[in-house]
């Protein structure tokens, strides 16, 4: 690993804590603890996920490209162009995004911006981040390892929060739907 890859993944990491720290919601008119457990799932899933593609990448050879470094400088450009799309769909949603699922007082539908194309453009960048992970380990089972776990975890935990908005907004919110994707422009 180079000190470039180091810095990437240090800065990606950090800035993730640093939103579960912030951005947990909690006003006292705020209904909290929706989320069902799915937040520490997705912790477990990550730091799991992370090590044992790490560990499988330098265990076994499968490259993505025989160009190594190139592959690596992919992965870290994907990885900040997901970075920038969290944090511009966190920025959007404002005071209304938090690491919990939570419906704040005053809570409404955001249906504008990157929010009428996308469902959870949050998501979204933290899975191209992800994405950006395993190609950067420029190994096939890797990349595997670090992405479709957390895929699935973000899946179901989309599930759980579609669920309470559903409940929260009813027709409003299953007319978005149908206007919408989850976390990729016109196919899911």
């Amino acid at each position: 690993m180079n000190t470039l890859s180091s810095i990437i993944y240090m800065i990606w990491f950090l800035s993730e804590i640093l939103l579960h720290r912030i951005l947990r919601g909690g006003a006292p008119d705020d209904k909290k603890k929706k989320d069902k457990g799915s937040l520490v799932y997705i912790w477990i899933i990550i730091l799991i996920s992370i090590n044992v593609a790490v560990y499988v990448s330098y265990q076994t050879r499968f490259p993505i490209l025989q160009q190594g470094s190139l592959m690596n400088y992919i992965g870290l450009s994907v990885i900040l162009a997901g970075m920038i799309l969290r944090f511009y769909a966190i920025a959007s949603l404002g005071r209304l995004f938090t690491v919990v699922v939570t419906i704040r007082k005053d809570h409404r539908i955001k249906k504008d911006g990157i929010y009428g194309v996308l469902r959870h453009p949050s998501y979204a960048g933290s899975l191209l981040s992800f994405l950006g992970f395993g190609l950067s380990l420029n190994n096939w089972v890797g990349l595997i390892i670090a992405f479709v776990p957390v895929l699935v975890a973000f899946i179901y935990r989309m599930d759980i929060e579609e669920k309470v908005l559903t409940e929260q907004f009813g027709s409003e919110y299953t007319d978005y739907i149908q206007h919408t994707r989850r976390i990729l422009p016109f196919i899911y």
